[in-house]
């Protein structure tokens, strides 16, 4: 899970980097950048508790939980690039995209508006007698969006094998989440449902593992859904186009502290699991791997209008 969270922190810090240092005339990432710095645990924690043959319903700052569902840094470079041979053939960029082959569903941009869908997934399964599991992730302000209630509530009724992940990270866009809800914690929710509810530590990303493997192997035995709310701050803009800091210094510094990947390292390496050479292997393997993905997803072509209205 190191290598993840680290490739994930950097492969994003290089499209944070792109959207800003290229010719405006002639851009490499058309659009915005949606970014999970310092939520990483997250997307990396729950996604690693599907098997093969579960589902994935990202939200917009799950760039974690694709790379470990098996996309290639040369795949994310392609979509964020809009080049003709990228997950949606240059027809879309950044996070709109999935790929039913790694059993990723694809991401729109109104909020909790995926939570049905992954309702309707894991019916389907059911349906086939699969004993299989759909992760369904959303922000807290997703959470405030009158569809996710009524997702949670249908899952709830019909036992679903779903996993209901909810990134808290207390702002929508610029909402705080005091000016969203007056429930201190959201998991509470879950008991109107009547499914389980636990409120986590999002930066912790062994927390988050064990918290969502158990409500998997649960679904997975057909025991029904359950709300997962991991706790975290959103450390910069609502994407790399905000450049407003929602933090005050002090704020900014406390959750700083809290970054889920140097306390994940720490630990490895206070368990005797992580050394100085095995760090800096990582961090080499990963540099290179984001290096060549972005040389090789410049070279491709770009999509032709007239193969636009083209099966694929």
């Amino acid at each position: 899970m190191y290598y993840y969270l680290t490739l994930t922190r950097h492969l994003e810090n290089k499209i944070a980097y792109i959207c800003y240092s290229q010719n405006p005339q002639n851009p490499l990432i058309i659009g915005k950048g949606y970014l999970s710095t310092g939520q990483e645990a997250i997307s990396v924690g729950a996604s690693s508790t599907l098997d093969e043959g579960d589902w994935l319903s990202p939200s917009h700052r799950d760039m974690g939980a694709h790379l470990v569902r098996g996309m290639t840094v040369k795949e994310i470079f392609l979509q964020y690039f809009c080049r003709a041979n990228s997950p949606t053939w240059g027809r879309d960029s950044n996070v709109h995209f999935g790929v039913t082959s790694k059993r990723i569903l694809s991401f729109i941009s109104h909020m909790g508006s995926m939570t049905p869908v992954a309702n309707g997934v894991a019916a389907a399964m059911v349906y086939r007698g699969e004993k299989n599991v759909v992760l369904s992730c959303f922000g807290d302000g997703a959470s405030s969006q009158g569809i996710v209630h009524e997702a949670l509530n249908y899952a709830a009724t019909f036992k679903l094998p779903v996993v209901f992940v909810l990134n808290n990270n207390q702002i929508a866009i610029s909402t705080p989440l005091h000016e969203q809800t007056a429930v201190e914690h959201l998991a509470l929710r879950a008991a109107g449902y009547g499914m389980p509810g636990k409120t986590i530590d999002g930066n912790n990303v062994i927390e988050v593992y064990l918290a969502v493997k158990e409500a998997v192997d649960r679904a997975r035995n057909g025991e029904g859904p359950s709300l997962i709310e991991c706790k975290t701050m959103r450390m910069g803009g609502h994407g790399t186009h905000d450049q407003y800091q929602f933090l005050s210094k002090k704020e900014f510094e406390e959750w700083k502290k809290k970054d889920p990947i140097l306390w994940f390292k720490n630990y490895l390496k206070e368990k005797g699991m992580l050394d100085e050479t095995g760090e800096r292997e990582i961090e080499e393997r990963v540099e290179r791997e984001i290096e060549e993905a972005v040389e090789y997803a410049r070279m491709q072509p770009m999509p032709k209008p007239e193969d636009l209205l083209k099966e694929r």
